[in-house]
C-alpha cells in the first residue's frame, strides 16, 4: 500500500525550538505510516536531524539581530534576490517532486512573515496544484511578536482563511489558551486542533550506563540559540552564593554559542570554582539530566519548559526578553502563577538574584502537573492520518 505522502516545512532563525519540535512531529508522522520529507530553511545544527522522516535542506539562512527584520546568509551576508530565488525554486520543485497530500507548514502564517517571499508562492503553487494538498499550520502555545498588533493578527487570519485548512497548536488549553496571543480564535472554529505539547518522551530514569550521571547537581542551560550568553556566564558566577555550592554544577551551551564565548566560560568556571563546575556543549541526554538534577536553571523557551516540565524538575526560569519578545515571559509568568517554577526577569538577573532563586527552588517540593498533555507529537499525526484517511472516501 502506498505510504500518504507528507512535506514539513520549518525556519529557525535564532533558537532551535521551531526545528526540534518539526522534527519531532515528522517522525511520529512517520511513525504513523506517512512518507514525511522535512525540508529546513535555517541553519543546520549538529546532532538535530529526523530519525525516520527525509531530510531537504535548503540553502539556509538566519536572523541577523534580535529584531528579525534582517535575513542573512550561512556566512552572515544579508540575503539578496539571487538566494531568495534559488530558495524559491528548490521549494516548488520539491513540491512538484513529491506531490504532498499533506502540506505542514511551521509557525506561518501565524509568524516567519520574513518568509512570505517563498511560502505565498509554494502555498499558492499547492492550491493550484491539479490534486490540491491538505494545508496545515503548526504553532507552539505562545505566538511571538505581533500579538498586539490588530492590523497584523488580522491579516494571519486573512492569510489562514485563504490557504490553510488545519491549524495544529501545540498546546493544552488549560495552561496557556491559544487566545492568548491570538485574538481570532472563534473565526478559526473547529479547524483548530490542540494537541497537546510537543516533547521527547521521557526517557527511563536509568537509561545511562552511569547512573549517577546528574544526580543531585544543579543543570544550567540556555537551549541551542545564541542568546543565553548571560545567563550561563552569571549562573557560574552565582554558585558560591548558594546553598548548593558545594555540589556539581553543570553548565551546557548550545550550538549558537560559538566556540570563544565557550572556552572563556570554561575558563571562568575553573577559575572561579576549579573542578566543580562541568561547562560542556547541549548534550542528547538533557533530559535524563532534568530528572536527575536537583535544581534546574534555563530560559523559558517552549521545549526547555516542557521537558522541564515533563521531568518534573525543580526549576528556575529566566525568560529571554531580548528585541521584541514577550514569548517566553508570558509562558513563565503563567508557570511562576502556579508555583511550578520560580522566575527572575532578565532585566533583574544578578548573581545574587539568580542565588536567591536556586535557594528557594532547591527547597520546593518537585511539581509533575499530572494534566497536562506531552504526546503532542504523536496526536498531531493521528489527527493527519485522520485528515488523509477522509479524503480517500
Amino acid at each position: 500500500m502506498t505510504r500518504p505522502r507528507v512535506l514539513v516545512y520549518v525556519q529557525h532563525l535564532l533558537g532551535t525550538g521551531h526545528l526540534k519540535r518539526a522534527i519531532l512531529v515528522s517522525d511520529a508522522m512517520s511513525r504513523a505510516g506517512m512518507a514525511v520529507t522535512l525540508v529546513s530553511g535555517g541553519l543546520p545544527v549538529p546532532g538535530l536531524v529526523p530519525t525516520l522522516a527525509r531530510w531537504v535542506q535548503l540553502p539556509p539562512v538566519a536572523a541577523a539581530d534580535l529584531a528579525f527584520k534582517t535575513l542573512v546568509d550561512a556566512c552572515g551576508r544579508p540575503v539578496d534576490e539571487n538566494l531568495r530565488q534559488q530558495r524559491r525554486d528548490a521549494l516548488l520543485a520539491l513540491l512538484r517532486e513529491i506531490d504532498p497530500q499533506l502540506l505542514l507548514v511551521e509557525l506561518f502564517p501565524f509568524g516567519r512573515r520574513q518568509m512570505r517571499f517563498e511560502l505565498l508562492p509554494l502555498l499558492e503553487a499547492a492550491r493550484q496544484a491539479a490534486d490540491p494538498p491538505l494545508i496545515v499550520s503548526s504553532v507552539r502555545d505562545v505566538l511571538g511578536g505581533g500579538q498586539k498588533d490588530p492590523q497584523r493578527q488580522q491579516r494571519m487570519l486573512e492569510l489562514f482563511d485563504r490557504y490553510f485548512d488545519h491549524v495544529l497548536v501545540h498546546a493544552d488549553p488549560s495552561l496557556v489558551p491559544f487566545e492568548r496571543t491570538f485574538a481570532h480564535v472563534p473565526e478559526l472554529g473547529a479547524r483548530l486542533h490542540y494537541t497537546g505539547y510537543v516533547v521527547d518522551p521521557l526517557p527511563d530514569s536509568g537509561a545511562s550506563t552511569d547512573t549517577n550521571l546528574g544526580r543531585g547537581e544543579v543543570l544550567v542551560s540556555a537551549g541551542g540559540g545564541a542568546v543565553g550568553q548571560a545567563l550561563l556566564e552569571t549562573a557560574v558566577r552565582a554558585r558560591g552564593l548558594t546553598r548548593l555550592s558545594e555540589v556539581r554544577w553543570r553548565v551546557l551551551a548550545g550550538a549558537g554559542i560559538g566556540a570563544t564565548v565557550f572556552d572563556e566560560l570554561g575558563a571562568l568556571a575553573r577559575a572561579l570554582h576549579g573542578d566543580g563546575v562541568v561547562v560542556e556543549r547541549n548534550r542528547a541526554d538533557f533530559t535524563l539530566l532534568l530528572r536527575r538534577c536537583r535544581v534546574s536553571v534555563s530560559q523559558a523557551g517552549y521545549n526547555t519548559v516542557m521537558e522541564t516540565l515533563q521531568a518534573g524538575a525543580r526549576a528556575v526560569m529566566v525568560p529571554f526578553a531580548g528585541g521584541s519578545e514577550r514569548e517566553q515571559t508570558l509562558r513563565a509568568c503563567v508557570l511562576a502563577e502556579r508555583g511550578w517554577i520560580d522566575m527572575v526577569p532578565e532585566s533583574t538577573l544578578t548573581p545574587a538574584s539568580l542565588a536567591q532563586a536556586i535557594d528557594r527552588a532547591a527547597v520546593r517540593a518537585s511539581t509533575v502537573p499530572a494534566p497536562l498533555r506531552f504526546d503532542g507529537a504523536d496526536a498531531s499525526a493521528a489527527l493527519a492520518r485522520g485528515w488523509l484517511s477522509q479524503r480517500k472516501t
